[in-house]
């Protein structure tokens, strides 16, 4: 077994033994009984290097010594309460995140609280291999830890680790929180593909398309554009991508239907129905989203809405088995 294969079983045994051993609802307060203390490596030596400075000064009777040798002991004893105390008594009260589309970094925030009176230092936050510095201020601070996205769908953050090594670095003094609150990681919009379908309703108006007619301006390049709309020639004079905008009468309402996406694969359909999402919102489109087996959500137009539908897309069954 390879040393990293060592330390995963290792970590693996010891979770079995550490609390919480299950998601737990916030907020979580540490107190005693779920506070951990081991010496770190520095802490190891610094070990080491008191007892040979007992045993030497007890071989030879030299006093100084001695004495040296047990105030430094009495300093990493009075470090370990220390670091405990850092911890002790401090409480994660929530975490959160805004959703992202799948393969962008989801910030984690975690609001932390402690009791007045005692200052923290160097309280570090840990989910996985990511983790950030928590800082208190008049009893209260945030960290907030990038993790990576994936897939679509919830995403359990896991157990968080909340240690630190201060004051002397001694030892480390750690605990942890397992958040009964998964996150929400939106599908990955489709990069490159067409428009937005003709709206649909009486009330016909004029707005801004990328594929119009007539040339209206040409605006910033923004994600799911066309590259068939960029104007080559005003970016390089501006250097910038500029996209040409054009005028045509669209529909007031939007049907985004899952039905006609037939042709595509599974997940390239909730992609292309993600950014067209985003798009409608974009260019302040009311519209409506049809989904196998649920309600229509719309039409409507706004963040609440963008955030019901790409909700209801990031949590369609997963693709096993389907076209």
């Amino acid at each position: 077994m390879t040393n990293a294969g060592l330390r995963a079983w290792i970590e693996r045994r010891a979770a079995k033994w550490i609390t919480p051993r299950a998601p737990e609802s916030l907020p979580v307060r540490f107190d005693r009984r779920r506070v951990y203390v081991l010496p770190t490596g520095f802490g190891l030596f610094f070990s080491a290097l008191l007892v040979a400075m007992l045993l030497g000064a007890l071989n030879y009777n030299n006093n100084p010594a001695l004495m040296l040798a047990l105030l430094l002991g009495g300093a990493a004893h009075t470090g370990l309460f220390a670091a405990h105390l850092q911890l002790s008594g401090l409480s994660i009260v929530a975490i959160g995140a805004e959703p992202v589309g799948a393969g962008k970094p989801l910030q984690l925030r975690v609001h932390a609280r402690a009791e007045p009176g005692r200052e923290r230092r160097g309280l570090r936050i840990a989910s996985g291999g990511h983790a950030a510095f928590l800082s208190l201020r008049q009893g209260a601070g945030e960290a907030v830890i990038e993790l990576p996205t994936e897939r679509r769908g919830w995403l359990e953050p896991g157990r968080l680790r909340i240690s630190t090594t201060r004051p002397l670095g001694v030892v480390v003094a750690w605990s942890y929180v397992w958040p009964e609150a998964p996150l929400l990681v939106y599908p990955a919009p489709e990069a490159h593909g067409p428009p937005l379908p003709e709206g649909g309703g009486d009330q016909a108006i004029a707005r801004m398309h990328p594929s119009g007619d007539d040339v209206h301006h040409l605006r910033t390049y923004r994600r799911g554009d066309s590259r068939r709309a960029i104007a080559w020639k005003p970016s390089a004079r501006r250097d910038e991508l500029l996209v040409r905008e054009y005028e045509q009468p669209l529909g007031a309402d939007i049907d985004l239907d899952w039905r006609e996406l037939n042709a595509l694969p599974y997940e390239a359909r909730i992609r292309r129905l993600a950014r067209w999402v985003d798009e409608a919102e974009r260019d302040g489109r009311r519209y409506r989203l049809v989904l196998p087996g649920q309600p229509p959500l719309g039409p409507a137009q706004g963040n609440a809405h963008r955030h019901a539908c790409l909700k209801a897309l990031a949590l369609m069954p997963e693709a096993v088995g389907r076209g």
